[in-house]
Protein backbone atom coordinates (compact mmCIF):
# COMPACT_ATOMS: atom_id res chain seq x y z
CA UNK A 1 0.00 0.00 0.00
CA UNK A 2 1.34 3.09 -0.62
CA UNK A 3 1.55 6.21 1.59
CA UNK A 4 -0.46 7.86 -0.05
CA UNK A 5 -3.27 5.58 -0.03
CA UNK A 6 -2.32 4.86 3.58
CA UNK A 7 -3.08 8.44 4.30
CA UNK A 8 -6.46 8.59 2.49
CA UNK A 9 -7.38 5.33 4.47
CA UNK A 10 -6.35 6.81 8.01
CA UNK A 11 -8.51 10.72 7.04
CA UNK A 12 -11.42 7.90 6.23
CA UNK A 13 -11.48 6.24 9.52
CA UNK A 14 -11.44 9.69 11.05
CA UNK A 15 -14.20 10.95 9.21
CA UNK A 16 -15.76 7.58 10.36
CA UNK A 17 -15.13 7.78 14.30
CA UNK A 18 -16.19 12.09 14.32
CA UNK A 19 -19.67 11.12 12.09
CA UNK A 20 -19.77 8.20 15.14
CA UNK A 21 -19.20 9.59 17.85
CA UNK A 22 -16.04 7.32 18.27
CA UNK A 23 -13.97 9.40 20.35
CA UNK A 24 -11.66 6.37 20.90
CA UNK A 25 -10.79 5.93 17.33
CA UNK A 26 -10.18 9.88 16.86
CA UNK A 27 -8.19 9.89 19.85
CA UNK A 28 -5.75 7.09 18.85
CA UNK A 29 -5.53 9.04 15.50
CA UNK A 30 -4.98 12.56 16.76
CA UNK A 31 -1.87 14.14 18.62
CA UNK A 32 -2.85 15.63 21.64
CA UNK A 33 -1.73 19.04 20.65
CA UNK A 34 -3.91 19.26 17.73
CA UNK A 35 -4.41 22.22 16.01
CA UNK A 36 -7.28 23.49 14.05
CA UNK A 37 -9.24 26.10 12.62
CA UNK A 38 -13.27 25.25 12.01
CA UNK A 39 -16.34 26.77 11.81
CA UNK A 40 -17.01 26.36 15.53
CA UNK A 41 -14.24 28.28 16.73
CA UNK A 42 -15.33 31.34 15.28
CA UNK A 43 -11.74 31.98 13.92
CA UNK A 44 -9.82 31.51 16.47
CA UNK A 45 -7.20 28.66 16.35
CA UNK A 46 -7.96 25.84 18.62
CA UNK A 47 -5.10 23.82 20.24
CA UNK A 48 -5.67 20.15 22.14
CA UNK A 49 -8.64 17.84 22.60
CA UNK A 50 -11.06 19.22 25.06
CA UNK A 51 -12.33 20.92 22.45
CA UNK A 52 -13.17 18.38 20.28
CA UNK A 53 -14.64 16.06 23.37
CA UNK A 54 -17.04 18.64 23.99
CA UNK A 55 -18.51 17.86 20.47
CA UNK A 56 -18.35 13.71 20.88
CA UNK A 57 -19.86 14.39 24.98
CA UNK A 58 -23.19 15.69 22.83
CA UNK A 59 -26.24 13.00 23.77
CA UNK A 60 -27.46 11.39 20.83
CA UNK A 61 -30.69 13.65 20.06
CA UNK A 62 -32.78 14.28 17.10
CA UNK A 63 -30.29 17.04 17.24
CA UNK A 64 -27.30 14.98 16.69
CA UNK A 65 -28.51 12.86 14.03
CA UNK A 66 -26.19 10.29 12.63
CA UNK A 67 -24.23 11.20 9.27
CA UNK A 68 -22.16 9.84 6.91
CA UNK A 69 -19.47 11.54 5.20
CA UNK A 70 -17.69 11.78 1.71
CA UNK A 71 -14.17 12.22 0.76
CA UNK A 72 -14.33 13.68 -2.72
CA UNK A 73 -11.36 14.84 -5.35
CA UNK A 74 -8.66 14.46 -2.75
CA UNK A 75 -5.31 14.87 -2.70
CA UNK A 76 -2.02 14.12 -0.97
CA UNK A 77 0.94 15.97 -0.29
CA UNK A 78 3.92 14.29 0.98
CA UNK A 79 6.42 17.17 2.93
CA UNK A 80 9.32 14.87 4.76
CA UNK A 81 7.74 13.71 8.09
CA UNK A 82 4.48 14.92 7.37
CA UNK A 83 2.07 15.10 4.56
CA UNK A 84 -1.11 17.44 3.70
CA UNK A 85 -4.00 15.53 2.74
CA UNK A 86 -6.99 17.94 1.13
CA UNK A 87 -10.48 17.11 -0.17
CA UNK A 88 -14.02 17.70 -0.23
CA UNK A 89 -15.97 16.36 2.25
CA UNK A 90 -19.47 15.53 1.85
CA UNK A 91 -21.48 15.19 4.90
CA UNK A 92 -25.47 13.18 4.35
CA UNK A 93 -27.75 13.36 7.31
CA UNK A 94 -30.85 13.91 7.83
CA UNK A 95 -32.48 17.60 8.70
CA UNK A 96 -35.56 18.34 11.51
CA UNK A 97 -38.05 16.95 9.17
CA UNK A 98 -36.52 13.54 8.57
CA UNK A 99 -35.57 14.31 4.24
CA UNK A 100 -32.24 13.72 3.30
CA UNK A 101 -29.51 16.62 2.88
CA UNK A 102 -26.21 16.50 1.77
CA UNK A 103 -23.59 19.64 2.70
CA UNK A 104 -20.26 19.95 1.68
CA UNK A 105 -16.83 21.16 3.30
CA UNK A 106 -13.11 21.88 2.02
CA UNK A 107 -10.53 20.02 4.29
CA UNK A 108 -7.12 20.34 4.79
CA UNK A 109 -5.55 17.70 7.01
CA UNK A 110 -1.92 17.16 7.95
CA UNK A 111 -0.66 14.17 9.65
CA UNK A 112 2.71 13.42 10.82
CA UNK A 113 4.40 10.82 10.54
CA UNK A 114 5.89 9.56 14.32
CA UNK A 115 7.34 7.05 16.14
CA UNK A 116 3.69 5.20 16.72
CA UNK A 117 2.78 5.91 13.27
CA UNK A 118 1.11 8.31 11.73
CA UNK A 119 -0.68 11.29 13.76
CA UNK A 120 -3.25 13.29 13.01
CA UNK A 121 -1.35 17.23 14.16
CA UNK A 122 -4.10 20.11 12.30
CA UNK A 123 -6.96 20.16 10.21
CA UNK A 124 -8.36 23.20 8.46
CA UNK A 125 -12.34 23.33 7.76
CA UNK A 126 -14.15 25.75 5.58
CA UNK A 127 -18.23 25.05 4.23
CA UNK A 128 -18.60 25.24 0.72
Amino acid sequence: MSVEVELLELSRKLLTAIDGGDWQTYVSLCLESITCFEPEANGQLIAGMPFHKFYFDLPATATKPAKQSTIASPYVRMIGDAAVVTYIRVVQKLDSNGSPVSTTAMETRIWQKTSGGWKHVHFHRTPC
